[in-house]
């Protein structure tokens, strides 16, 4: 089977290149692209969008209709991982699987979201980020709360960046982008599969597994 997955961001495609291989191995194929922020579906659920400017869930309509017209059955799954940040997980989930709903062809689809931010998948790994990162404060790591609404990422940065979130969110936003993309170079390697506390991580563990087990 292909995998095509879709994420929000360069950091979560930076994580998903060296996890997708370890979860799916060498039988099956996949490609990643990873867009400039997670946006909204439009209300109308209808495709619209100006590709161009590459806001992920703006051209999931057009996206998923074209999967579904391109996509012999059994042929491939696409795979959507984005944050939930604010959003109430169940509504936000309905919404997508809804969207998916209005494609006739169908295409096969898992969506994947990680509460609140991809920066949680790593929290729910401490073992790996002490690894990538020895210094990295253990009070602040053992005080997060598995998949909590509280600021995933300023959490990290508090545990493993000098001077902390306050610093980094004064340095300004390209500046954390290009500092959660090293956090995804340097903590993936070290993440087990199997010993993540992360439940939306274990989630979609489980959908990538189920896929290529049966296909």
């Amino acid at each position: 089977m292909h995998f095509e997955i879709l994420v929000e961001d360069h950091s979560g495609k930076k994580m998903l290149d060296i996890l997708i291989p370890k979860i799916i191995g060498d039988k099956h194929t996949f490609r990643i692209i990873d867009y400039k922020g997670i946006g909204r579906i439009p209300k109308n659920m209808k495709p619209g969008a100006d590709p161009s400017k590459r806001i992920l869930l703006a051209n999931l309509p057009r996206l998923l209709t074209g999967y579904g017209r391109s996509w012999s059955p059994g042929y491939a799954a696409v795979i959507v991982v984005c944050d939930l940040d604010d959003k109430c997980l169940k509504s936000f989930r309905s919404e997508l699987i809804e969207l998916l709903n209005t494609c006739n062809p169908r295409p096969e689809a898992r969506f994947c979201i990680a509460v609140e931010e991809g920066e949680a998948w790593f929290l729910g790994d401490i073992s790996a980020i002490k690894q990538a990162y020895p210094k990295a404060k253990d009070a602040v790591l053992n005080a997060y709360v598995s998949d909590s609404i509280c600021g995933a990422w300023e959490r990290l940065a508090d545990a493993v960046y000098k001077g902390g979130c306050q610093r980094l969110s004064g340095l300004g936003w390209q500046m954390v982008g290009a500092e959660k993309s090293e956090w995804a170079e340097n903590i993936t390697p070290h993440m087990s599969l199997d010993n993540n506390t992360s439940p939306s991580f274990n989630y979609f563990l489980g959908k990538l597994r189920e896929l290529a087990e049966v296909n």
